[in-house]
C-alpha cells in the first residue's frame, strides 16, 4: 500500500480503513480456540479482570509487525498445555480487498523462511498472506497498522526511554511503513558487531563493513522518525482534539545531526564514532551509541511542563491526544486509517472525556478493539460496535 505524500489537511469524509473481519485463535494464551466475528465493526469485550480480555487484544496485535502489544517472548503465548505452539488467522477488509492473514510460533525444530535474520535458538514467526508464507513479519506492515493503549503505558513518561522508544516507532511505522525493516536490520548488525566485539578476534576491515551498514540504517531510522514527527505535530496543531496539545522532540545523536547536517555528513560521523568507541562498547557489552538510545520528549502544550511532571491524568489524556493525532496521520499518510487496540482505557475518563473520545474514534474511521470490565461505559457506541462477553475464556456475543 502505497502511502500519500500530500500535505496535513483536515478530512471532510472518512477514510479508507483496514478492519478485522474475523479473528480465529487456536492455542492463544487462556484460549484453546476461539473464532470472532466482529464484520468489521468496531468490537468491545466485557468482563472480569483476568477473564483473557487483553489477550483478544493481544491476538489482533499480532496481526501487525512486531512482538504484540506485549512484547513478549513468543513462546509464552502459547496456551499452558498446548500441544502444539500458538496460531493466529484474520479476514481482513483492505481498500483493495479481502486478505487472509495467518501468523504463529514456528516449531524450533521446524525451519523458518527468515531464519536468517534472528539469533540461533530464538522463537520465530510464521507469516502467512492469501496462503503464501511471506519473508518476514515485517511484510505485514504493507497491508495493515495497529496500534493500541494498554494499562501498563500509563507509566509511558516515568519508566525507561525504552518504552518510548517502541511508541515512537510505532508512530512512524504508520507513516513509513518500511520503518519495522530497517529497525530490525539495524539491531541484526548491532547484535553481529557486539558479538564480533566480544569475542575480540574480527579484523578491523570486518567490523568497518558492519559499522557502515549500522550507519546506513541508522540513519533511515532517524529520518523517518523526524519527519513522521514533523507530520504528527502538524496534525495536532490543527486538530480539535478535546484531549490535551502535547509538543514532541527527540533527544537523539543522530536525530540532531539531521535538522542540521546532509543525511550523507550524518551517516559518515555515525560511522566513525563507531569505530572509534569499539573498546568502550566491548568493555559495556553493548553498543553506547545509535538510534536503539533516542528518546521520546513530551511537554504539555497548554500548561508549558514536561509530561513526566504532569498528574496521572494528564499523562493519560496526552496518551490518548497523540495516539488519536498519530492514527489520523496514519490514515492520511498510509491511505487507511489503522485498527486501534484500548485495553481499559474508557474506564480511566469521565463521561464527557469518554463520549469526546468515541465521537474523534469514529470520526478518524478507524475499527477500534475495546476491553472494560462495565458494559455501561460503551453504552453510547449503539450500534457502532458489537459487544461480547467473555468469562473464563468463554466469549459470548451480548444481545
Amino acid at each position: 500500500m502505497l502511502k500519500q505524500e500530500s500535505p496535513i489537511i483536515v478530512q471532510e469524509t472518512l477514510p479508507p480503513r483496514v478492519a478485522v473481519e474475523r479473528l480465529l485463535l487456536t492455542d492463544f494464551r487462556s484460549y484453546e480456540c476461539a473464532d470472532i466475528r466482529p464484520d468489521g465493526r468496531n468490537a468491545v469485550f466485557i468482563g472480569p479482570n483476568g477473564a483473557g480480555k487483553t489477550n483478544l487484544l493481544e491476538a489482533v496485535s499480532f496481526l501487525a509487525p512486531g512482538r504484540g502489544l506485549r512484547q513478549c517472548k513468543l513462546s509464552q503465548a502459547t496456551r499452558l498445555g498446548a500441544a502444539g505452539p500458538w496460531a493466529v488467522a484474520g479476514r481482513l477488509a483492505t481498500p483493495d480487498g479481502e486478505m487472509e492473514v495467518g501468523t504463529g510460533l514456528a516449531p524450533r525444530n521446524g525451519a523458518a523462511p527468515f531464519a536468517e535474520n534472528v539469533e540461533e535458538g530464538a522463537d520465530r514467526r510464521i507469516v502467512r498472506i492469501d496462503g503464501e508464507t511471506v519473508s518476514s513479519p515485517a511484510v505485514l506492515g504493507d497491508f495493515i497498522q495497529v496500534t493500541w493503549l494498554t494499562p501498563q503505558m500509563d507509566r509511558l513518561f516515568l519508566e525507561a526511554a525504552s518504552g518510548r522508544r517502541r511508541f515512537l516507532d510505532r508512530i512512524v511505522a504508520g507513516f513509513h511503513p518500511g520503518h519495522s525493516r530497517e529497525v530490525n536490520a539495524f539491531e541484526k548488525v548491532m547484535r553481529d558487531r557486539n558479538r564480533l566485539l566480544s569475542e575480540g578476534s574480527a579484523d578491523g576491515s570486518w567490523l568497518a563493513a558492519l559499522e557502515a551498514r549500522m550507519a546506513e540504517h541508522g540513519v533511515a531510522i532517524a529520518a523517518a522518525r523526524l519527519q513522521a514527527l514533523d507530520h504528527l505535530a502538524g496534525a495536532i496543531e490543527v486538530s480539535t482534539s478535546s484531549f490535551p496539545r502535547a509538543h514532541l522532540s527527540l533527544d537523539g545523536e543522530l536525530e540532531s545531526g539531521l535538522r542540521e547536517r546532509p543525511a550523507v555528513e550524518v551517516e559518515e560521523g555515525y560511522a566513525e564514532i563507531l569505530a572509534r568507541m569499539r573498546g568502550q562498547d566491548s568493555r559495556a557489552g553493548r553498543t553506547l551509541a545509535g538510534p536503539h538510545r533516542t528518546d521520546l520528549l513530551v511537554r504539555h502544550v497548554a500548561k508549558d511542563m514536561p509530561a513526566e511532571l504532569c498528574s496521572t491524568g494528564e499523562q493519560k489524556a496526552l496518551l490518548i491526544g497523540i495516539t488519536l493525532a498519530s492514527a489520523r496521520l496514519t490514515a492520511l499518510h498510509f491511505g487507511a486509517a489503522p485498527v486501534l487496540l484500548l485495553d481499559e482505557v474508557a474506564a480511566h475518563l469521565d463521561e464527557m472525556r469518554r463520549s469526546a473520545l468515541f465521537d474523534e474514534l469514529w470520526a478518524i474511521g478507524s475499527q477500534v478493539w475495546m476491553t472494560g470490565t462495565d458494559r455501561s461505559l460503551f453504552e453510547s457506541l449503539g450500534d457502532r460496535a458489537a459487544i461480547y462477553r467473555v468469562d473464563d475464556g468463554r466469549i459470548v456475543k451480548a444481545l
